[in-house]
C-alpha cells in the first residue's frame, strides 16, 4: 500500500518506546546477577507474571497474523487462536509445576537436572536457539509491517528500529525488565482489543464503511472476444499479452498508453473481464500500481462485503449490532475478498489481486484456506492436521514460555500465573475473531500484507486510536522479541559456553557473556526478519510450534512421566526432532516458492511437519532409552 506519515501516531510511537526503554534502564541501574538476568531472581509475584505470559504469547503472531489471517480467510484463520489456546492445557496439566521444580535459569538445566549430560546440554541449546530464531522471524516481520503506515518508513527500517531497542532492553537489565515490558503492553493489548471491538459493534456493516465508496464497484467490467479459451480482442483496448496462473486467465490491456490488468470470470452467465490491483516491478526498478506511479495513488484499500442480507432482506447499512448479530449477519451476505497470482511479464514481476465474491456461509466456516471438506487432497488434509497438532503441542515446548516458570517462587506460582495467562489469552482470542471480521469488510486491508489488518482498521475508526494500537502492537513486537532474546542468551551463555564447554564462568561474566549473545541474536534476527518480508506471520510462526513440539515435548514428556527415560534418548528425540522438522520446512511449497523454484514444484505438499517430525521424536526417546538404558549418575547441586 501507500503509506503517508502520522504525526499523531509519531508521538503515541515515541512515548511508548520511551517508556519501554525507561523500564530497561531503570532496572538496567539495579545490580544484576546471573539469577536476576536469566530469570529475574524468581521474584515476580503470579499475577504480574500471567499477564506477562499472555503478553510474551499474544506475540505478532496473534495480534497481527491471526486478525489478518481471519480478514482473509474467514474462520480458517480463528482456527490458529484454537489452537494457540489449547496448547496452554497441556502446559498447565502437564508441565507447569513439574518443571518449575526442576529448572533454574533455563529449558536446559529442567531437561539435564537429573543426568548432568553434556549431550543433552548441547542438543537442548541448540534446540532453544533455533526455535527462537524461527519465532523471531515473524516478530521482525511484524515490525517492519508496522512501521510502515505507522512512521512512513520501508519495511527494513522498521526491522533494524525494533531489533535495536530490543538489543538495548536486554542489555541493560534481562528478564526483569523483559517481564514488565510484557506486563504493560499484555494488559494494554487486551483493552484497547476491548475498546476496538466496540467500534466494530457500533458501526455495524455497511456496503460503504466510512463513507467511502467500495472500490470493487469502481473496477473496470469489460465484455471481450473470446475464441476457444482465449481472449482474442476487447473494443477499444490494446490487447497485449494474456497467461493463465492457478487456473485463471490474467490478461494485460492498454489504453492511452497505460497497461492495465484483467482476470477473466463470469457474471450472469457470460464471460467477462474484471479489473485487478496490480503492482508492476519494472527491471528498471521503476514501480507501478495499477498502471500508474505512487504519486497518482490508484491502489486502493480493500475488503469489503457486495451483499448485506438483514432478516432476508438486502440493505445498505446495518447501523449498531450486537456479537451475535454481526457475526450472523456476515453468514448471510457476500465477502469480497483478494486473491493474489504471481506472475512474469518479459522482465517485469507482477503481482495481481484479484477480487472474488464469497458467500458469508463459506466465510464463517472452515475450508477456504484449508481444504479439508469434499474438495480436499489427501495433502491439505495432512498439512491441516499437522498445523493442529504443532499448535497444540508446540506451546509447552517453546523456551521462552518455559523459562517464565523459573520467575516465579513456588511450583504453586507457576500453576496460578498459568491459570491467569489462559483466562486472559483465551478471552483475547475471542477479540480477535471480531477484529479480524471487522477488518475483512470495512475496506481497510493492504493486499500487500495481511498482518496491518488490526491496525488499520483501527485508523479507520480515528488517528488517536490507530496510534495508541500500533504503538502497544510495536511493544508487543519488543516484548515477545525481548523474552525469546533472553531465552537465545541462555542458551549460548549459560547452557553452551559455561556448562557444554566448561568455562565455568564468574557470575559477572555469565550476564556478560549473555548480553554479547543477546546483540549477536538481535543482528541475525534484523537479517531474517528483512529475508521473509511479506509473509504472514501467523504462517511463519506455525513452524517454530512443530520445531518445538518435535524437538522439544517428547523429551519433556518422557523425563517427567516415565521413569526409564535416558540421557541418550533425550538427546537423541531432541536431534530426530530438529532434523526432521527442518527438512520438512525447508522442502515445503513456501520455501520452494522462496527458492524461486515454483511452489508446484517442492519435493512435498507438506507444510507443517509436526504429523511426521513429532512421532518421530517420540519413537526415538523410546527406543533409545530402552536401547541405552539411565546410569545411576551424581548431578552436580
Amino acid at each position: 500500500m501507500i503509506y503517508d506519515i502520522s504525526i499523531t501516531a509519531l508521538i503515541f510511537f515515541c512515548i511508548f518506546v520511551g517508556l519501554v526503554l525507561g523500564l530497561s534502564f531503570y532496572f538496567g541501574r539495579k545490580k544484576s546477577d546471573s539469577s536476576s538476568y536469566y530469570a529475574a531472581g524468581g521474584q515476580i509475584h503470579w499475577a504480574v507474571n500471567g499477564i506477562a505470559f499472555a503478553g510474551d504469547y499474544l506475540s505478532a503472531a496473534s495480534f497481527l497474523g491471526i486478525c489478518g489471517m481471519i480478514a482473509i480467510a474467514g474462520f480458517d484463520g480463528f482456527l490458529y487462536a484454537i489452537g494457540f489456546l489449547a496448547g496452554w492445557i497441556v502446559a498447565l496439566f502437564l508441565i507447569a509445576e513439574p518443571f518449575k521444580r526442576l529448572g533454574k535459569y533455563t529449558f536446559t538445566d529442567a531437561l539435564n537436572a537429573k543426568f548432568n549430560s553434556r549431550a543433552i546440554t548441547l542438543s537442548a541449546s541448540i534446540s532453544t536457539l533455533i526455535i527462537s530464531v524461527f519465532y523471531l522471524i515473524p516478530q521482525m516481520v511484524g515490525a517492519g509491517d508496522l512501521v510502515m503506515p505507522l512512521l512512513g518508513l520501508p519495511h527494513w527500517v522498521g526491522v533494524i528500529l525494533v531489533g535495536a531497542i530490543v538489543i538495548a532492553i536486554v542489555a541493560s537489565a534481562g528478564m526483569a525488565s523483559t517481564t514488565y515490558v510484557q506486563f504493560l503492553k499484555g494488559g494494554l493489548l487486551i483493552v484497547l482489543s476491548v475498546i476496538l471491538t466496540g467500534y466494530i459493534l457500533k458501526n455495524g456493516l455497511s456496503l460503504s464503511p466510512g463513507g467511502k465508496e467500495n472500490p470493487y464497484h469502481k473496477f473496470i467490467e469489460l465484455t471481450p472476444k473470446i475464441e476457444g479459451d482465449k481472449v482474442t480482442a476487447v473494443t477499444n483496448w490494446n490487447l497485449e499479452s494474456q497467461q493463465v496462473v492457478g487456473g485463471k486467465t490474467f490478461v494485460k490491456l492498454n489504453q492511452n498508453g497505460v497497461d492495465r490488468w484483467f482476470y477473466l470470470t463470469e457474471k450472469d452467465g457470460k464471460q467477462t473481464l474484471k479489473e485487478t490491483l496490480t503492482i508492476v516491478q519494472k527491471a528498471n526498478g521503476e514501480k507501478l500500481y495499477n498502471g500508474e506511479t505512487k504519486d497518482k495513488r490508484k491502489f486502493y484499500q480493500v475488503g469489503h462485503l457486495s451483499k448485506i442480507i438483514v432478516n432476508g432482506k438486502e440493505v445498505e447499512k446495518t447501523g449498531a449490532v450486537g456479537p451475535f448479530e454481526f457475526l450472523s449477519t456476515i453468514k448471510e451476505s457476500e465477502v469480497v475478498r483478494f486473491l493474489h497470482a504471481k506472475i512474469t511479464d518479459g522482465t517485469d514481476q507482477v503481482s495481481l489481486y484479484y477480487p472474488e465474491i464469497t458467500s458469508g456461509t463459506k466465510f464463517m466456516l472452515p475450508g477456504l484456506k484449508y481444504k479439508i471438506g469434499t474438495d480436499a487432497s489427501l495433502w491439505s488434509k495432512l498439512d491441516f492436521v499437522s498445523l493442529m497438532l504443532a499448535l497444540f503441542l508446540g506451546t509447552a515446548a517453546l523456551p521462552h514460555i518455559l523459562i517464565r516458570y523459573y520467575t516465579v517462587k513456588t511450583p504453586r506460582d507457576a500453576r496460578k500465573s498459568t491459570i491467569l495467562a489462559i483466562a486472559a489469552i483465551g478471552g483475547f482470542y475471542i477479540l480477535t475473531l471480531f477484529i479480524g471480521l471487522g477488518a475483512g469488510v470495512n475496506g481497510v486491508m493492504d493486499v500487500e500484507s495481511s498482518n496491518m489488518a488490526a491496525p488499520l482498521l483501527a485508523k479507520a475508526f480515528g488517528a488517536v486510536l490507530f496510534s495508541i494500537i500500533s504503538a502497544v502492537a510495536f511493544a508487543t513486537v519488543l516484548g515477545t522479541v525481548a523474552g525469546l532474546i533472553v531465552a537465545s542468551s541462555g542458551a549460548i551463555a549459560h547452557d553452551f559456553i559455561d556448562i557444554y564447554l566448561k568455562k565455568n564462568l564468574s557470575d559477572d561474566n555469565k550476564v556478560k557473556v549473555g548480553k554479547i549473545a543477546a546483540v549477536i541474536v538481535g543482528v541475525f534476527a534484523i537479517l531474517l526478519g528483512m529475508a521473509f518480508k511479506g509473509i504472514n506471520v501467523s504462517f511463519l510462526v506455525g513452524w517454530a510450534f512443530a520445531i518445538a513440539a518435535s524437538a522439544n515435548l517428547p523429551a519433556i514428556l518422557f523425563l517427567l512421566f516415565w521413569k526409564r527415560t535416558s540421557s541418550t534418548g533425550i538427546s537423541a528425540s531432541i536431534v530426530v526432532g530438529i532434523v526432521s522438522s527442518l527438512a520438512i520446512i525447508l522442502t515445503s511449497p513456501t520455501m520452494w516458492d522462496k527458492y524461486g523454484l515454483g511452489a508446484e514444484n517442492s519435493m512435498h505438499q507438506l507444510e507443517n511437519p509436526a504429523l511426521i517430525s513429532f512421532p518421530l521424536a517420540v519413537l526415538t526417546v523410546y527406543v533409545f532409552s530402552i536401547l541405552y538404558p539411565k546410569k545411576d549418575v551424581k548431578v552436580d547441586s
